[in-house]
């Protein structure tokens, strides 16, 4: 088996955080999203992951000696191809053709999921799905009774299911689907300027292959702020209900409290604070007389004197506010 996983966007949705570094490489819950995503693949697939092939931008060194090492974790072979220009989601993964053969999970670096991982290796494809009430904004898949994909739409701008496609998939022969987007990038088949793999797996299935639905029990999107915070408390109360670690060593803790469930990194300073619920903290992170809940800080930060509520805030990133002195009467507000 072989992981493909393209993560080649600036996720411009989230910056001033993704002008460093790249969307999936923010961390949620202590651990960066791809890190987690490849993690929860490899543990729910029962077979050996051979190689894991990232397909970006140009990051960076630091970008990718990270990548390798979260392959390396996993005990596979790390690989790293470009996506240069934009051109769709197919155009993405061709990039990775050399790894294209034998069985593949292909699984996009924004969302992460919890899912019943079953394969059905009769089928020659498994597309996850999952139901959503906005499904002109996704992909969308139309099935049969017993679960068999009729038809695919990318985006449709009439009712057609409600069947949202999460973007994780299984190929039992990724030397076809090679060859089907080959065809696509062949021939210049697009839809808005984008080679899409949605036309590449309807290909195949036009040919007599069969492609089956898989349920997620939960999907978490990463694609902005507010998606990137509510997926941090998701993580965290899973990790916190399967009793894993939350807590890194060193631990300074001085009239403080930990409001579960809360993450915090190696070598934490807490002094007169309240943090929680559903807050992350980075390593090396000081927190002096503040509030924070419902937030991720990264890495070597510096919090004090202030309330942060749903707030994310960066790696060497310091608020300091002084004291104030207030003189309100009834029915004042600060905001």
């Amino acid at each position: 088996m072989k992981i493909i996983i393209p993560m080649a966007g600036r996720g411009s949705r989230l910056r001033p955080h993704t002008l460093t570094v790249p969307k999936p490489l923010l961390p949620v819950g202590g651990k960066p999203i791809v890190q987690r995503l490849a993690e929860d693949i490899v543990g729910l697939y029962q077979g050996g992951v051979e190689e894991i092939a990232f397909i970006i931008g140009r990051f960076g060194e630091e970008v990718e000696k990270d990548l390798l090492e979260v392959a390396a974790k996993l005990g596979a072979k790390g690989r790293i191809f470009y996506q240069d220009t934009p051109l769709g989601t197919a155009h993405a993964i061709y990039q990775a053709r050399e790894c294209m053969d034998g069985e593949l999970i292909i699984a996009f670096a924004d969302t992460l999921f919890r899912a019943d991982f079953k394969l059905d290796r009769q089928a020659d494809g498994v597309i996850w799905v999952r139901q959503v009430n906005n499904p002109e904004i996704f992909g969308v898949v139309t099935l049969d009774e017993q679960g068999t994909i009729l038809g695919m739409v990318e985006k449709p701008t009439e009712f057609v299911s409600d069947l949202a496609i999460i973007g994780i998939y299984y190929i039992r022969n990724g030397a076809g689907l090679r060859e089907e987007i080959k065809y696509l990038l062949d021939h210049n088949i697009t839809a808005k300027g984008e080679y899409q793999l949605t036309d590449a797996l309807e290909n195949m299935r036009l040919k007599g292959g069969i492609l089956k639905a898989g349920p997620v029990n939960d999907w978490m999107d990463c694609g902005n702020k507010d998606n990137v915070l509510d997926t941090n408390a998701s993580i965290l109360g899973y990790d916190h209900q399967d009793r894993k670690n939350l807590r890194g060593a060193n631990l300074k803790l001085e009239n403080s409290i930990i409001i579960e469930p809360c993450f915090v990194g190696d070598n934490v300073s807490l002094k007169n604070s309240v943090i929680g619920p559903n807050v992350s903290l980075g390593n090396n992170t000081r927190v002096e007389n503040a509030v924070v809940s419902e937030s991720l800080v990264q890495n070597n930060s510096n919090i004090q004197n202030v309330v942060l509520h749903r707030a994310m805030i960066g790696s060497n990133a310091e608020i300091v506010r002084s004291a104030d002195s207030f003189d309100l009467g009834d029915f004042s507000r600060l905001k």
